[in-house]
Formats: structure tokens, C-alpha cells, sequence
């Protein structure tokens, strides 16, 4: 369906990704699945084509472009059906890339964010720890200044990318006697760092061809100049970018859901059963054309919040509109699909089976549905 949101630039950026999904990712996901990881040299092929700049600052390499670009992005690579890709280049567009680009210095910028935009230095966002999820205010990791130095103590879980990214940027306590958010302070920490390692490689659900692990610091010393914005000001950085990955994800969510429709509408023209097509069941016509109807609303959505945020205007309450709506919607279109699929809805071969397995953290991770209802409850 035609939309109204997107600029023709925008439209021809969407092929481009389309294509290189087609072309790189259906043949060669099933084996990173296996792998665990997405290949470096699929990842710099996408920094080549400019995928990991689209939203940065011409002058710093980048493309330039706003929210809608973003959403460009995550549906195509929804799409792809292998949440796992989804996951790792997400994080590092628009998760954790932005904490270089929107509060690094100059001279932070200009040392990392070559290599980041290239794909030759992967990024993570290290702040859930084991007893602070989306209470980000939570976070027991530390850092206390040291000389010219600061140092690090704590641990992470959950970090997408965890295991091979080379830049991790870490929200730590820096002031211990302020209450709550005004402490946390935001870092850059690279990979082989003293003190720093991934502590174990977290086997998971779904996403299996995305990494992520479990991070510990043990006077993890780094430079001073390692600090990503201002000190105390982390808490405020992290939550302004959430509505980015809030949109993201919901968009990811959404260009999944359809692809999985699309999937079983083939499915069920062809599926012979009691003496016809599956499709000749009015039930499962009319349940299909309602999901068709529920993803054209979500995407819709996602639009138009994408839309506000380049518009500058505060949308908080549709970005976590979006999350919940979008995060619970792909999870019951994945159900449906594996539903009407069948037996082979439960079979590994079937792309459908691998897609429910992924969506069902779309409605935890960035902001867990119940989370998210309760900032939507708060701007009523």
C-alpha cells in the first residue's frame, strides 16, 4: 500500500535494503542461525551501502535523514524474517549508534564514528543489569573517577551484540548519593579493555543469530575522556533515545507481521484439505483479513509517530502507543500463522516457526507492554 509519509528518496532507500535482503540475508540466514552471529563482512557490506548512517550528520559521513528513515530500515529488515539480523543491525543504527552521535564530542566522533558508519566496529548498549530492566533508575554499576582515569564495577545482562561488538557504551552510577536517575553517567568502553569481558554467551529462545550476553567490569579502567556526554546526565540520554528504539522495534515488529501474513496466504491457497484449499474456509479468510487490517493499522501508526519526530513535536505517548500495540499485535499474527500452517507451522523448516519464536520479545525488550501502558496511562 502506497503511503503518504515517505519522500521518494525514502521509497528508493526501501528497494535498496529490499534488495539486499533478498540477496544476502534468505540465503545465508539459516546458517548464521546455526553460527550465532551475523558475519562482519555482511555488516560492512551494509556500512558500504551507507545503512549505518542514515539518521547521522552529513558532515560526520551520514545520510542525514529523519525518524521515517529509521522505520525504513527496521521493516525491511523485518521483513527479512531472521529476527536475529533485525536485532544486531538495529542495535547498532539506531540503539546504540546514537549515544556517539547525538552526546560524543568531537573528538569521540571523529576517532569512532568512521568505523561505525563502515560496519568495522559493531556498537552495543549496555545498560540492563539483573535487578534494573526498564527501571533504568536501578542500575548498580559503578564507576568512580580515579586520577585521569575512571573505573568501572558491575555487570549487564541481555546486551544485544554483546559478544563481538567492539564498542560498548555503558550507563554507570557515577554519584552514589543522588537519588535515582541523576547519577548515571554514560561511557564508551572498547572491546579487549582490562577488566572488561563478556562474561558468558547467552543461549536464547529466538533472535538465535543475534549475540548477546552477559557483561562484567572489574576495575575496568578507562580514560577519562571516555565519558559519553555530560557526567550525571546519562539517565536523561538514555531515555530520550528509547522512543528511538521504541519506533524502531515496533517497526521491525510490523514488517515481520506482514511478511508472516504473506507467507500463509500462500500457505493456505495451496494447503489441499477436505476437498478444497484451505482458503475456501471462510474462518481462516476472514481471520487472515482482520490480521491484514490490525498490521496496516499498526504500521500506520508507526508512521505517524515517525512523522512527529521529524516534526519535532513530543510524542512520547504515541511512540509508547506504538511499542505496546505493535509488540503485542506480531505476537498474535505469529500464533495465527503457526495456527493455520498447521503441522508445519511446528516444523524448524517453515520461516513462520522461526518468526514466532523471535517476535516474543518484541513486547519485552525496549520497554516491556505493561511498561509501556503506564507512560501511555500517564499522558491521558
Amino acid at each position: 500500500m502506497e503511503s503518504i509519509y515517505f519522500s521518494d528518496e525514502q521509497n528508493m532507500l526501501r528497494d535498496q535494503i529490499r534488495r539486499f535482503v533478498e540477496d544476502e540475508v534468505l540465503p545465508n540466514g539459516t546458517a548464521w542461525e546455526d553460527d550465532g552471529m551475523i558475519p562482519r563482512e555482511t555488516l560492512r557490506r551494509m556500512g558500504g551501502l551507507g545503512f549505518f548512517g542514515i539518521r547521522v550528520a552529513e558532515e560526520y559521513g551520514g545520510g542525514a535523514d529523519n525518524a521515517l528513515g529509521s522505520v525504513v530500515l527496521a521493516e525491511e529488515c523485518g521483513r527479512s524474517t531472521f529476527g536475529g539480523f533485525a536485532a544486531t543491525v538495529l542495535v547498532h543504527t539506531d540503539m546504540a549508534g546514537p549515544h556517539l552521535f547525538r552526546y560524543g564530542s568531537d573528538a569521540q566522533k571523529e576517532r569512532y564514528g568512521p568505523a561505525v558508519l563502515a560496519g568495522e566496529k559493531i556498537t552495543a548498549i549496555a545498560v540492563t543489569e539483573p535487578d534494573a530492566g526498564s527501571d533504568v533508575a536501578g542500575i548498580r554499576t559503578t564507576a568512580r573517577r580515579d586520577g585521569g582515569d575512571w573505573v568501572l564495577n558491575g555487570s549487564k545482562i541481555f546486551i544485544t551484540n554483546g559478544v563481538h561488538a567492539d564498542l560498548y557504551f555503558v550507563a554507570a552510577k557515577t554519584d552514589l548519593e543522588a537519588k535515582g536517575s541523576r547519577g548515571i553517567s554514560m561511557f564508551i568502553v572498547e572491546k579487549g579493555t582490562p577488566g572488561f569481558k563478556p562474561a558468558r554467551a547467552l543461549d536464547k529462545h529466538g533472535w538465535r543469530c543475534s549475540d548477546t550476553a552477559e557483561l562484567s567490569f572489574e576495575e575496568c579502567r578507562i580514560p577519562a575522556e571516555n565519558l559519553l556526554g555530560e557526567e550525571n546526565k546519562g539517565f536523561y540520554a538514555i531515555m530520550s533515545n528509547f522512543q528511538n528504539e521504541r519506533l524502531v522495534l515496533g517497526a521491525m515488529s510490523m514488517g515481520a507481521a506482514a511478511r508472516a501474513l504473506e507467507l500463509t496466504l500462500d500457505y493456505v491457497r495451496q494447503r489441499n484439505a477436505f476437498g478444497g484449499v484451505l482458503w475456501d474456509k471462510q474462518a481462516i479468510r476472514q481471520r487472515l483479513a482482520m490480521r491484514l487490517a490490525e498490521v496496516e493499522a499498526g504500521l500506520r501508526l508507526v508512521y505517524h509517530a515517525a512523522w512527529l519526530d521529524a516534526q519535532g513535536t513530543d510524542c512520547v505517548r504515541e511512540m509508547s502507543m506504538l511499542k505496546a500495540f505493535c509488540g503485542e499485535l506480531v505476537n498474535g499474527v505469529m500464533y495465527d500463522c503457526v495456527q493455520f500452517h498447521g503441522g508445519m507451522g511446528y516444523i524448524q523448516e517453515t520461516a513462520v516457526e522461526r518468526m514466532a519464536r523471535d517476535a516474543r520479545v518484541d513486547n519485552i525488550g525496549g520497554g516491556a507492554t505493561e511498561v509501556m501502558l503506564e507512560e501511555v496511562a500517564k499522558r491521558v
